[in-house]
């Protein structure tokens, strides 16, 4: 009965919100949670370095700040300010608000409390706070910026509450399992103490592309998964994928704890995106395609791309390919090239087969650009593309066998991607061939000593496996491997090697060193030079090994 009851305010709060015609009143959102809220390891400095954010160092006037951070030394805003950067580092607040108010006539306004290192069964409970005591200190900061807007008869409405944390409790034999229990009683506790009883959460993921999402992923599990069963079970909370995001490049093997710069502006985009849906703004743009590019009967050569993180097309940007001579044309659709495409794991996929072109979350491409660039240019006949990726995976999460992750295991929609793609093309009357997999080996088990180790062994058990579920026992795998981190104690796995072994005993496995790329300013992630440069090395193979 109180879910049904749940239901009907949620329903009724939709309906309200999508004919909502009030362009006055202050939309207050509330920012909360651990290190990934404050923005840990962002860098005001480098925001202008992703063109999709470029202008977000600057203070956005229109937009309302409050804010309180940080332990033992808090910095806070003292009152009300226009939106900017707290000194030299930033959260998620900066693109959030520059997406939200770009697409409603309201005002906002963002009220953020965030500590790093902090667990919600201790420092974040409503009931017996301890440590930092922040449900307190944040109730009190709310309250205080909220009376201070009443005091200037500003009109408002609190409209979100945006949340990130549990890193540190997934350590906690006592915290772990009661996540869900704590969490559930916290966003309660909110809506009690605001009087806000319809409340909207939006409860962000943990990235699994850090190295806790490798070291650390049965922890991460356990949390992710009360997560989901909160926002699972109450209508007015959601749960919102991050595992995509991009994350900071660390020193030595290069893989870090934190979003990072780009992560951290993308992490907002995510939430404002969520928000913006709740109130009817879809902001998804179509890209249909118009006219099916094919001949009806003729045959159609199927190429399958997946991957991680540069398959995704992490840092390769469509306003830097518009600059690159040769490349400026890969910026618009390519209507000649049937494309389909799973990207982040499910976290945007195509409407069908659209034209080959720019797909990526936030202005984003991958090597598939100068893949079918080049391939058209070399091959006659009919090619189409299917891109499958998880930029938060790591290759155990491709093996048949899976992990104790369970919703990271990649393998069986794989497979059934491919076999979708298959039999959507033989539906539009088209002998199909599937020509190969292209797939960019891990960057992360280039960095990760255990994952360095098993890395060939778990990638040799996808490839015999597909072959057997999809019934071809000489289909080619082009693999294709950036150069690994060149670091102490990592050096003595050569996972080079072991890749090139597979190849030596398996002629349908083609191994691609690509080890001249153009330089990246970073460990790990490949630039948008360097994921053009990677599309034409998988097609060369190709075109050597048809």
């Amino acid at each position: 009965m109180k879910l049904l009851l749940l239901a009907s305010l949620l329903i009724s709060s939709l309906t309200a919100r999508s004919a909502d015609t009030d362009t006055k009143t202050l939309r207050v959102f509330i920012f909360a949670g651990q290190s990934n809220m404050v923005g840990t390891h962002s860098r005001v400095k480098d925001i202008n370095r992703f063109p999709p954010f470029a202008g977000l160092d600057q203070p956005q006037a229109k937009v309302l700040f409050s804010y309180k951070l940080g332990r033992e030394t808090m910095e806070t805003s003292n009152g009300w300010i226009p939106m900017q950067p707290t000194r030299d580092f930033f959260g998620p607040e900066l693109s959030f608000a520059k997406k939200v108010s770009q697409n409603i006539e309201a005002p906002i306004a963002i009220i953020k409390v965030a500590s790093g290192g902090t667990t919600l069964g201790k420092d974040w409970n409503p009931d017996m706070p301890d440590g930092f005591k922040l449900y307190p200190l944040a109730l009190e900061h709310v309250r205080a910026s909220l009376a201070e807007l009443d005091r200037k008869k500003i009109a408002y409405r609190i409209e979100g509450f945006m949340w990130h944390q549990g890193e540190n409790d997934m350590f906690d034999k006592v915290f772990k399992p009661a996540y869900a229990a704590n969490l559930k009683n916290f966003l309660a506790s909110w809506r009690r103490d605001l009087r806000t009883p319809n409340l909207k959460f939006y409860i962000g993921e943990m990235c699994t592309k850090t190295i806790w999402g490798m070291d650390n992923r049965d922890n991460m599990y356990a949390i992710r998964t009360a997560q989901k069963a909160v926002t699972g079970s109450d209508p007015l909370a959601e749960y919102i994928p991050t595992s995509h995001d991009a994350v900071e490049i660390g020193g030595g093997a290069g893989l870090h704890y934190h979003y990072g710069t780009l992560g951290q502006l993308e992490h907002g985009v995510n939430y404002a995106d969520a928000y913006l849906r709740t109130i009817g703004k879809q902001m998804n743009t179509a890209r249909p395609l118009k006219v099916w590019p094919y001949a009806k009967g003729t045959p159609v050569k199927l190429f399958i791309l997946a991957g991680h993180r540069n398959m995704e097309g992490e840092r390769a940007f469509t306003q830097e390919l518009r600059a690159l001579k040769g490349h400026e044309s890969l910026a618009q659709d390519h209507d000649k090239i049937a494309f389909k495409y799973s990207i982040g794991g499910g976290f945007k996929t195509s409407n069908g087969w659209e034209p080959l072109g720019p797909a990526g979350c936030y202005d984003t491409f991958g090597p598939e650009l100068s893949f079918g660039q080049a391939l058209q240019a070399r091959l006659p006949g009919n090619i189409a593309i299917a891109k499958f990726t998880h930029s938060g995976s790591q290759m155990n999460d491709w093996t048949p066998q899976g992990t104790a992750a369970k919703e990271r295991n990649l393998y069986a929609p794989f497979i059934a991607f491919i076999r979708e793609s298959i039999q959507e093309l033989q539906a539009k009357g088209h002998p199909v061939e599937l020509a190969g997999i292209m797939y960019h080996v891990g960057e992360n088990e280039m960095s990760f000593g255990p994952y360095r180790k098993d890395a060939a062994k778990w990638l040799q058990s996808t490839v015999a496996q597909s072959r057997k579920d999809l019934g071809m026992p000489s289909l080619k795998w082009h693999v294709s491997q950036q150069p690994p981190t060149d670091e102490k104690g990592l050096n003595n796995i050569d996972v080079t090697a072991n890749l090139t072994g597979i190849a030596a005993a398996d002629p349908a496995f083609i191994h691609l060193k690509a080890f001249d790329l153009p330089p990246q300013r970073e460990k790990l992630v490949l630039d948008t030079a360097a994921v053009l440069k990677l599309g034409e090395v998988l097609a060369q193979s190709y075109i050597g090994h048809p």
